[in-house]
């Protein structure tokens, strides 16, 4: 099991590296991670993916099934909902970083299914070095919650995001942070609700892609 010790460790190797190098090192310790029990069940981690420079950052809860088998953040019936969102929003998926909160899929047998369950605390906390890991390396100017676990990880334990949902906030470390629902609630809609929730999270996106068009380009300077 690897200690905070050694994570700390690694930070400061990490910060003697490039962006992209850091990451590379971070997603190799994290897939020799031991510090809870997901991995055990867990077909492979599913790291987050896009560039180290990225200013857009976007944080789910969990790898679902498809991004188990596949070891990728939103690939599955949610991330192509999340694409359809960031392509009306004109914002490409390859100029943002996707993670999530935990690397391995949390899951439970109903029945002969494995079907997804929501990341224990112990195990959000277990998880929390790679986050903060990704955060130091990426030092996005924004960062999208994708759904209430991310928020109340990134924003606090009293963040509600029925209230405070598509509102602007900010971290010591992070200059703008909004809170969406996740594609995957979208999904699970009735008839009637389904188009309410898809148009809501799809009007977050493009609030999201004009606050980052407002912003000026520090990294291109």
């Amino acid at each position: 099991m690897e200690t905070q010790q050694q994570v700390l460790w690694s930070d400061a190797s990490r910060s003697q590296q490039s962006p992209h190098l850091g990451l590379e090192q971070l997603r190799r310790e994290a897939t020799a991670c031991r510090a809870c029990d997901l991995w055990a069940n867990a077909t492979q981690t599913a790291f987050g993916e896009g560039p180290a420079d990225a200013r857009l950052m976007f944080i789910a809860e969990a790898p679902g099934e498809h991004e188990d088998e596949q070891g990728r953040p939103f690939v599955g019936p949610a991330g192509r909902l999340l694409d359809q969102a960031l392509e009306q929003a004109d914002i490409p998926r390859e100029s943002v970083y996707l993670t999530n909160i935990v690397k391995h899929r949390p899951w439970l047998l109903q029945g002969p299914r494995k079907k997804n369950r929501p990341p224990r605390q112990s195990e959000i906390k277990a998880c929390a070095p790679w986050l903060h890991g990704e955060l130091e390396i990426v030092r996005p100017e924004i960062v999208v919650c994708v759904g209430a676990p991310a928020a109340k990880v990134i924003l606090g334990k009293e963040f509600r995001l029925t209230q405070q949902r598509g509102q602007w906030f900010n971290t010591p470390t992070i200059p703008y942070v909004l809170a969406t629902i996740h594609p995957a609630y979208v999904l699970i809609q009735p008839e009637e609700s389904f188009d309410f929730w898809r148009g809501t999270l799809f009007a977050d996106f493009q609030q999201i892609a004009e606050k980052l068009a407002a912003l000026p380009d520090q990294r291109a300077a």
